[in-house]
């Protein structure tokens, strides 16, 4: 049986103690080595949890490796890859998200790409967190690029069967995603059937359109685990945007505590 690692207990251990967790999402094909370290420590300094490295295209090779050192040695949280494709991984980094794509159209997110980065990920020796990614409506370019069969924003009880089987097929961590940069996030019935669906049993993150602390908030009151943000965070006051959306994330979490 595949035992649970450091950083996937210290997730826990986060939502035990505090209620919730806010990952920052960092791009590295928009922000890279010195730019993306900064970005880190800002958002390690105003309270993220943990700083999550990937995107649709993203950087690979040496760029990544070392966008990764500049960022570890920045942080004193876990770095996770959250990789686009095989080419998304490094040996610097503490975790990676072994995830498929649940509603890909396309083989090659549920099952190719994971066959041909198991062997690279176990020479590298990083903890592979086993996850389950959904991409919503409106999905933008990860729905794109992943050929997804877009979960629609009024059925919740889509979006509960597709955690619920994630949840059956192993899923420790479930990820739905409305796409970098929509416009706001889903609506809060299909967050909370996804949350019912994962129960305390997995971890259950939301991403895509959260902009303030009010939808941070109704986020976590709905029963997600954690929030990932990237695109909010790339321009204007990030200190403040990410003090305001962890305080109504832990408002609405310690009461669940």
């Amino acid at each position: 049986m595949m035992s649970i690692g450091k950083t996937e207990k210290y997730y826990w251990e986060k939502v035990h103690s505090q209620g919730a967790m806010l990952f920052t999402l960092i791009d590295p094909d928009k922000c890279f080595l010195d730019h993306a370290a900064k970005l880190a420590k800002t958002s390690y300094d105003a309270g993220s949890d943990a700083i999550l490295v990937g995107g649709s295209i993203g950087a690979q090779g040496s760029v990544l490796d070392e966008t990764v050192q500049k960022i570890k040695e920045a942080v004193d949280i876990p770095v996770v890859l959250f990789p686009g494709n095989i080419s998304g991984l490094t040996q610097f980094a503490d975790a990676v998200y072994f995830m498929y794509m649940l509603n890909s159209r396309d083989v090659y997110w549920l099952s190719t790409a994971q066959i041909q980065a198991a062997p690279v990920v176990q020479k590298m020796k990083i903890e592979a967190i086993p996850a389950s990614y959904l991409v919503l409506e409106p999905g933008r370019a990860v729905g794109w690029i992943g050929n997804a069969n877009l979960v629609p924003r009024d059925r919740p009880d889509l979006a509960y069967a597709c955690a619920l089987a994630s949840k059956y097929m192993g899923a420790h961590v479930v990820i739905s995603d409305s796409g970098s940069g929509a416009s706001d996030p889903a609506p809060i019935d299909v967050i909370a059937g996804m949350a019912k669906a994962c129960g305390d049993d997995v971890f259950y993150v939301y991403g895509g359109g959260v902009k303030n602390g009010d939808q941070a908030g109704d986020i976590v009151a709905a029963g997600a685990h954690g929030i990932q943000i990237g695109t909010a965070f790339e321009s204007g006051n990030i200190t403040d945007k990410i003090k305001k959306i962890k305080a109504e994330m832990l408002a609405s979490g310690k009461k669940r505590v």
